[in-house]
């Protein structure tokens, strides 16, 4: 127990707060190991993460709020690395509000797990009617071009997804600690991803974006929600269709320079 303690003394912090307007930041507080930039007369930011991937205890905090009539597209610098743990999970929580007539796009690169990672995300999210969220989140189960065979690691992903006040979206993801490798579990899959968009146009979107799944995912859409699952041989694969998949989904607005192959 006084390991586990000793361990937790020792990790990284960060947290990001960000309000963001039709003028752009109106209030952004940064902690920690997290840092937000946003380039200037950009619509877009890059989240940082100075400690160089995350390890078992570390723990990430996000908050972005999006004003009326605002569009914001956040992405990092960097695909995330979780290293190995030595006992607890990294720490990941999110909290994204869109106000009425504003536009989040949420678009991390990729997670990268190592053998032995642990990591604990929790995504919530409110959004006002007539506003848009697109959120894609991925993960790469060790990189094939290093030759990294990942056997153990554990994912805990929970998504909380609020629209006009009403639970739109639940999603309460666990894998690990063996990654399940039959016809039933990943088979040779060593990437996923999942693509949620809560739009007016989401139906419009998901013709657009269906054919370009045929061979990595598929799609489903009703009530104003999209929903995309991807799967992968490795995260090359992975990473060209999702390019694909989110150009389509942004509706024409372009993906941030980082996703560029």
């Amino acid at each position: 127990m006084s390991m586990i303690a000793d361990l937790l003394d020792q990790r990284s912090r960060g947290e990001v707060l960000l309000r963001y307007g039709r003028t752009g930041v109106h209030d952004l507080r940064e902690s920690g190991s997290s840092k937000l930039r946003l380039p200037r007369g950009s619509d877009e930011a890059i989240l940082i993460n100075t400690s160089g991937g995350l390890a078992g205890g570390d723990r990430i905090d996000v908050a972005l709020a999006v004003e009326s009539g605002a569009r914001l597209a956040v992405t990092s610098q960097a695909a995330e690395r979780v290293y190995r743990s030595l006992g607890p999970a990294a720490q990941i929580e999110y909290r994204f509000d869109v106000a009425e007539n504003a536009t989040l796009h949420w678009l991390p690169q990729e997670t990268i797990q190592f053998e032995g990672s642990k990591i604990s995300r929790h995504i919530e999210a409110h959004v006002a009617p007539g506003a848009e969220l697109l959120l894609a989140e991925s993960f790469i189960l060790g990189r094939s071009a290093m030759g990294e065979e990942i056997a153990h690691t554990e994912i805990s992903d929970t998504w909380d997804i609020h629209c006009g006040g009403k639970l739109v979206h639940a999603e309460r993801f666990r894998l690990g600690p063996v990654l399940p490798r039959g016809n039933a579990g990943l088979a040779k899959a060593r990437a996923f991803a999942t693509l949620l968009l809560i739009s007016p146009d989401a139906e419009k979107r998901a013709a657009a974006l269906t054919p370009l799944l045929a061979e990595t995912g598929a799609v489903s859409c009703w009530n104003g929600k999209l929903l995309a699952r991807l799967a992968a041989e490795d995260g090359m694969k992975l990473r060209k269709a999702l390019v694909l998949a989110l150009a389509a989904a942004t509706g024409g607005k372009g993906l941030p320079r980082v996703w560029s192959l």
